[in-house]
């Protein structure tokens, strides 16, 4: 397969078929027929001049000309582990560029830090991700940025009364959002921005895509212009890695590269090395994660014990996000918020008895994992905030792996019988 050939004659090549060595020749690297980690820190160069010549490509002194790519110079800037598995990457989302980081959290912050300046508006979707939620909450304001939220049920006549006057920088949302599963419109979003876009401003809008990962929801074609992911979760896939990636537009992502150069927030080569076998089995995995997590949110919504259940496959018609789950999300995907009934006693005493499913922060791995997030993955939150989103002490989040289905379910439901 030719390095950048997505094609058999006049058949394009699926990004299941292409992770398996697309931006990748074998001769490269001795025939190897997976690619070798570069654990290197630094790269050689030809002359002088052409170590001249790279660091003007990457640091914006000179135009790059017709199909002149950016040298190898530094592993803070770029790597060959990197690079290739960046190229893969778009692929599923349909981005012209994509960047990997060293975590979610470093791929959201260094994309908000690109951004946001003394002084700007962003506007971000709530409820969010515990360590988002602090960052937002407790540090850009610090830097003199300040925040207004879109909750769940407003309208973008409702955002713009509340930025009257104001100057927006960004637009962040979390859908499904971290820990409920709510959801909000990319579309709205995008208009959103577009009617406090002037000739003199562009509003980027960014969707942190994690909970239905690069198979459910495809943000770029609703609008987002930066789409964002903790790879850590089902990118990764085996809770073996920490990661992040930003995807977009050439344009946009080399701000972003920018400026994760200057903080080091690239990833390592043995990361991008685990990610790219992590991709080859991102669809099966993702697929089977899915098709349990339709048969456990049916088990779990018909039980005495569980007052009910956040999961996108359940959605009811009337529901009011039905119509924005029904033009946005691909897939109900593998996450379920499930509120036991009574509080945290109760919560606390299903988890304890579960004896296959993991107890442990993190979600989209091949092992099913459970936690509390009103006291671990959101305990920073302000109280109000959370009791104002329903993380309440009788809701636990449920990341369902690739493990029997009734397996699971058998877990489930002897756990519950100890409530």
């Amino acid at each position: 397969m030719n390095e950048y050939n997505r094609h058999i004659g006049d058949r394009e090549l699926s990004p299941e078929s292409l992770m398996m060595g697309y931006g990748y020749q074998p001769e490269w690297s001795e025939g190897s027929l997976k690619s070798p980690i570069f654990q290197t820190s630094t790269f050689t160069f030809a002359s002088a001049a052409e170590g001249k010549r790279y660091f003007e490509i990457a640091y914006g002194l000179g135009e790059p000309a017709e199909g002149e790519t950016p040298g190898l110079i530094y592993s803070r800037l770029n790597n060959p582990d990197l690079e290739i598995l960046e190229r893969r990457l778009t692929l599923w989302d349909g981005a012209e560029t994509g960047l990997v980081f060293a975590s979610g959290m470093a791929a959201i912050t260094t994309t908000m830090l690109t951004f946001l300046r003394p002084g700007s508006v962003l506007v971000h979707s709530s409820p969010l991700y515990g360590g988002t939620d602090h960052f937002i909450n407790h540090i850009v304001g610090r830097f003199g940025v300040e925040c207004v939220t879109w909750e769940p049920g407003m309208s973008i006549e409702d955002l713009d009364a509340a930025v009257e006057g104001m100057e927006i920088a960004m637009v962040f949302l979390e859908t499904p959002s971290n820990p409920t599963n709510a959801l909000f419109s990319i579309e709205e979003a995008r208009r959103f921005a577009d009617r406090h876009t002037t000739a003199d401003t562009f509003i980027p809008v960014a969707v942190d895509n994690t909970f239905l990962g690069p198979l459910w929801q495809h943000p770029l074609k609703h609008g987002a212009d930066i789409v964002i992911y903790s790879a850590t979760k089902y990118i990764g896939g085996h809770s073996d890695l920490i990661a992040g990636a930003a995807l977009g537009s050439t344009e946009l992502m080399a701000q972003i590269a920018e400026m994760r150069t200057i903080l080091g927030t690239i990833a390592s080569p043995h990361t991008g090395w685990l990610m790219m076998r992590s991709l080859e089995t991102l669809s099966l995995r993702m697929h089977r994660q899915s098709e349990n997590a339709q048969k456990i949110a049916a088990f779990l919504d018909a039980h005495p014990k569980v007052e009910r259940v956040g999961y996108l496959g359940l959605i009811d018609i009337d529901d009011s996000e039905y119509e924005i789950y029904q033009n946005q999300c691909e897939g109900p995907g593998a996450m379920i918020s499930i509120w036991i009934r009574g509080g945290e006693e109760e919560a606390f005493r299903f988890i304890d008895a579960l004896q296959m499913v993991h107890l442990a922060v993190s979600l989209g791995s091949t092992e099913s994992l459970i936690q509390h997030p009103s006291s671990m993955t959101h305990a920073g939150v302000d109280p109000e905030h959370k009791m104002r989103h329903d993380i309440t002490d009788s809701l636990v989040r449920l990341s369902v792996g690739v493990e029997d289905p009734g397996d699971i379910i058998a877990d489930l439901s002897s756990a519950l019988d100890k409530v």
